[in-house]
């Protein structure tokens, strides 16, 4: 019975060693593919905000469509079966699949270029070399993931990183090639690399998308079935008529709606595009957030930056997301989410 407590005693040391332990560095895999689809900033063609008709469209104006150049997600190395897009995920439109990974982990992104453009996948806070891939082809992407590249001390749990297309980047983002990389703090994650102080992660794209600027410019402009009027890019205000204000593209509330529960730890990241002219200042109606350790409804995000904003939601009802800018909102960045109990 002496030994009783010294075995006890080892026995409670062995447990809280074993707790304390970090986790295990995962290899975290993703079969990514850049595919050809032709995208509708305003589907169905009403003002879901507003009731009505989207307002029509300037002179210099191509269309609505546009044939786009997007990240999808598959399931395995054959290339033949897209990742189903859960319901909870549909809003997610242009913006491509999310990919988590905890620091310490390696990151694994067999890619496959099924556009017509030389394409790839770069990340951003992520050092590597990177290489255009032809059409057609594939390539393999390893990345792995330091320290530097997780939270940092005054940061929550997880934080965010675009990843896209540096072929030609700004133009790249236009075509439509961009995607959120999630990175969580090692020892705050769940398996799945998802932070596991969250229930929900609302990813979320403020874009000024420039059509003039997109890699498909030449063949939008082609197509009778996109560009009826036969638009030329020498047209009269070509550059600003092809400009559309869009939430993960979607214009004048056309977004499906989020949805979030009353109560639910839910973590936004704000990502807004290199390309744009200027910062975007995403609000929520009906709710408030914490961004940077103040309570807000609203705050600016500056081009090419990420912004993490969590919220409870406290008020069940459908409410407006959109930009405070002015002629931002006026252009149709406006988009809705739904709290229900």
């Amino acid at each position: 019975m002496r030994g009783a407590p010294v075995v006890a005693t080892a026995l409670l040391l062995a447990l809280t060693l074993s707790c304390a332990a970090p986790a295990q560095a995962a290899v975290r895999t993703y079969y990514i593919a850049a595919d050809e689809v032709v995208w509708n900033y305003a589907p169905g063609g009403q003002d879901e905000i507003a009731g009505g008709p989207v307002p029509s469209l300037p002179p210099g104006a191509l269309g609505w469509r546009f044939r786009k150049v997007l990240y999808r997600a598959y399931t395995d190395a054959s290339f033949a079966k897209r990742v189903p897009v859960p319901a909870s995920e549909a809003y997610q439109g242009l913006l491509g699949p999310t990919m988590h990974a905890v620091v310490g982990d390696t990151l694994v992104v067999h890619f496959k270029n099924d556009s017509p453009l030389p394409a790839g996948i770069a990340v951003a806070g992520m050092a590597g070399s990177f290489t255009a891939v032809a059409p057609g082809e594939r390539r393999t992407y390893i990345w792995h993931v330091p320290a530097s590249s997780g939270p940092g001390v005054n940061d929550g749990s997880s934080i965010a990183w675009r990843y896209y297309s540096p072929v030609a980047e700004n133009k790249d983002e236009n075509t439509g090639m961009v995607g959120a990389l999630i990175v969580t703090r090692r020892g705050s994650a769940r398996p799945d690399g998802t932070p596991s102080d969250v229930d929900r992660e609302v990813p979320i794209l403020f874009a000024m998308m420039d059509e003039g600027q997109s890699r498909l410019i030449g063949a939008n402009i082609a197509d009778p079935l996109l560009n009826p009027k036969h638009v030329g890019s020498q047209a009269a205000n070509f550059q600003l008529a092809n400009i559309f204000f869009t939430i993960d593209g979607y214009s004048y509330g056309t977004m499906p709606m989020v949805t979030v529960r009353e109560g639910e730890r839910t973590r936004w990241y704000v990502i807004v595009t290199r390309s744009g002219f200027d910062a975007h200042a995403p609000h929520w109606h009906g709710q408030t957030l914490l961004e940077n350790g103040m309570r807000t409804d609203a705050f600016q995000v500056e081009v090419d930056e990420i912004a993490v904003a969590d919220m409870i939601p406290d008020n069940p009802g459908v409410w407006l997301l959109h930009c405070h800018v002015q002629s931002h909102l006026m252009a149709g960045m406006e988009a809705r989410y739904r709290v229900v109990p």
